[in-house]
């Protein structure tokens, strides 16, 4: 309250004292051909820190997929849950996930992004605390009852993630730096890509019994996951992948704290720089500088987002839409040598890789790997469209070229008119992956230098309800 008051008692200050804050190019520069007045200076340690909690968004739910075989051991002794759980898990999660973003999308005057985010980081941490409680207490609970417990924790989860998701990328649009909301992309990005990695290197870590292997698919996936460990196995990875996401979050929130503490320097700057707010504040009993940030804030509503971000949100829609057809052809596609490798010759050893098991993940990772490779790129890159959001659309349109490719690979063993495993991996699967994540977040880094100051934070929280249907969709895959 003191700092709040020593900044606004000043009204009547010279011009001479307020020259240098005029001058600083840290709160005058021009990008792209305009010119931001309350833009802050980057910080590659900021950078880091939106990074960790592009981690944070997908690192939660990743661990619910990697735990898979973990609750299929759970739920054996009863067929149905067996058959039926994940579509549960999905279903509780995608719901509350949406809920979490309509709610939030329309609390925008009072809403507090940092509280947002911290809260969301507190209930992952404890949600996955209590998973890995789960299993190492409470064995012998019926299926039933671990099934409702499950559930709860997973819209517990996914209610967390959409406030993380709505809290922070509002909050780095707050910044005035486009580059903070690339670093959550590309951090959602090293989250996307771990999942593939680890069941390539599981799969080929367990020797694999018999001279065939069946037609991948999820269900086998798990089957010959717990078949070929020990019983304690999926319990033990299962404590491990909880603990993760506790320590992952925990981490997070450690490192979010000294961000707020620039981010409320931020907002000391812009109301000493705003007159008209000053004597608005003065007018009236200030609490905080939390209140008065949010004072500075008008409602938007979703309409107007949509006439200014018009192009921009019709592009990350429909990157999104034809990046929905990725996982359905990568779970059916086939390496052109696993024939030789089911029936090796005498003396010949099998490649382990071109069999289901693992050149299926292997198509998931080039195709992540990409896409990691497109978050990324805007930072590094000489041009940008940013500032055409038509040439923005035309590239999402232009990507549709990428699903007839697919047709060229071997689709179930069926036989491929490009008889290359290299022209899948290099030719499809990483420029799609690629384009996907350098459309995505071109996009969103667009979308706070189309609206206006105090309309950032709610343009946001705009796209992010388009953005998050896709990353969902990208590890629906990986579910057994």
């Amino acid at each position: 309250m003191d700092r709040l008051k020593n900044f606004l008692t000043p009204v009547k200050a010279t011009d001479d004292e307020y020259e240098p804050l005029a001058d600083d190019s840290s709160l005058t520069l021009e990008e792209e051909g305009e010119t931001y007045e309350d833009q802050a200076p980057f910080s590659w340690i900021e950078y880091a820190i939106f990074a960790l909690i592009g981690v944070a968004m997908l690192w939660a739910w990743n661990m619910f997929l990697a735990a898979a075989p973990y609750f299929q051991t759970r739920f054996e002794s009863n067929e149905w849950i067996l058959a039926n759980s994940q579509s549960a898990i999905l279903s509780v999660s995608t719901t509350a996930n949406l809920l979490a973003l309509l709610v939030l999308m329309n609390i925008q005057s009072s809403a507090n992004y940092p509280l947002r985010i911290k809260a969301s980081l507190i209930v992952t941490i404890a949600v996955f605390g209590l998973l890995t409680i789960s299993t190492v207490a409470f064995r012998n609970v019926s299926p039933t009852t671990y099934l409702v417990f499950l559930l709860l924790m997973v819209g517990a989860s996914a209610w967390a993630s959409g406030m993380l998701q709505n809290g922070a990328f509002a909050f780095a649009a707050s910044f005035g730096r486009p580059e903070y909301t690339q670093a959550i992309m590309a951090g959602q990005g090293v989250a996307g890509i771990l999942p593939p990695l680890a069941q390539i290197v599981s799969y080929l870590a367990v020797p694999q019994s018999g001279e065939s292997n069946p037609p991948f698919n999820s269900t086998t996936a798990a089957t010959t996951t717990l078949d070929s460990t020990p019983e304690a196995a999926p319990s033990t990875s299962a404590f491990i992948y909880f603990l993760t996401a506790v320590l992952v979050s925990l981490a997070t929130l450690i490192a979010f704290y000294p961000l707020v503490k620039r981010h409320t320097a931020l907002v000391e700057s812009r109301l000493m720089l705003d007159e008209d707010t000053q004597q608005q504040l003065l007018s009236q009993s200030i609490i905080s500088l939390e209140e008065a940030e949010r004072l500075r804030r008008h409602y938007v509503s979703p309409s107007t987002l949509f006439r200014k971000l018009n192009w921009i949100a019709v592009s990350v829609f429909l990157c999104f839409v034809v990046a929905m057809f990725f996982p359905v052809f990568t779970a059916k596609i086939l390496s052109v040598h696993d024939d030789s490798v089911i029936s090796p010759g005498p003396g010949e050893k099998a490649s382990s890789i071109f069999t289901p098991g693992a050149f299926i993940p292997l198509g998931f990772f080039f195709w992540n790997l990409g896409d990691l490779l497109g978050r990324v790129s805007p930072m590094f890159l000489p041009f940008s469209l940013r500032d055409r959001p038509v040439a923005l659309f035309a590239v999402a349109v232009a990507r549709l070229v990428f699903l007839p490719m697919y047709l060229l690979c071997n689709i179930r063993g069926q036989g491929a008119v490009v008889d290359s495993d290299l022209f899948y991996l290099l030719v499809v699967q990483l420029p799609f992956g690629l384009t996907n994540g350098w459309l995505c977040t071109s996009s969103m880094m667009a979308a706070g230098e189309c609206v206006d100051e105090g309309e950032r934070e709610a343009a946001g929280g705009f796209m992010i309800g388009s953005l998050n249907n896709v990353d969902m969709t990208q590890v629906h895959m990986y579910v057994p």
